[in-house]
């Protein structure tokens, strides 16, 4: 992606090795290096103010700068008060293939924003080394199981209120990006 850098965002970068450390020291646009994984840090014109947001990426270039992004500053989803974490992920995923007969290659998940006619969930893109039988139950337990790890999810869930049941993505099989 190409970094714009005239519309009103001032760009900060931390090395993402040094993000929870006490000497976090942030480096302008003008002193970044290509292949030092960053996490981003912005101020506005609008207000905003040295907000981390969360993403890591990695300058491809330097001259126009273009990056790619890396992944996050920390694994989770929390756009609704869920704090649905990794290790929750991973043991409803665990459970959803063991009662389905899945076996998962690659997963990602993300929340999807309440709008005017629909309220919010979670999207889960999911490449399939062998593909469960039943879809929808896949998603029961992997809902359900969200529900018994996690408190915070479960009251979101409750009655379909703030978030309703996830949403699921099969990916088509492919060669990895890493390999």
């Amino acid at each position: 992606m190409l970094l714009m850098l005239d519309y009103g965002t001032f760009f900060e970068f931390i090395p993402a090795d040094k993000i929870n450390t006490q000497s976090t020291t942030a480096c302008h646009i003008g002193e970044v290096a290509q292949g030092v994984n960053y996490a981003i840090v912005i101020s506005t014109n609008g207000g905003l103010w040295r907000y981390v947001i969360g993403d890591t990426i990695e300058f491809t270039s330097l001259n126009p700068c273009r990056f790619r992004i890396t992944g996050r500053t920390k694994h989770f989803i929390n756009a609704f008060g869920e704090e649905v974490i990794v290790d929750n992920a991973e043991k409803a995923l665990e459970a959803a293939c063991r009662a389905t007969g899945a076996i998962i290659s690659e997963y990602t998940a993300g929340p999807v924003y309440m709008g005017t006619s629909a309220r919010g969930s979670h999207e889960w893109i999911i490449e399939f080394e062998k593909e469960p039988a039943d879809l929808n139950n896949f998603i029961n337990v992997l809902d359900e199981t969200l529900k018994s790890v996690n408190s915070d999810y479960e009251a979101k869930r409750f009655k379909d209120i703030n978030l309703v049941k996830p949403v699921l993505r099969s990916a088509p099989k492919g060669p990895s990006i890493a390999g």
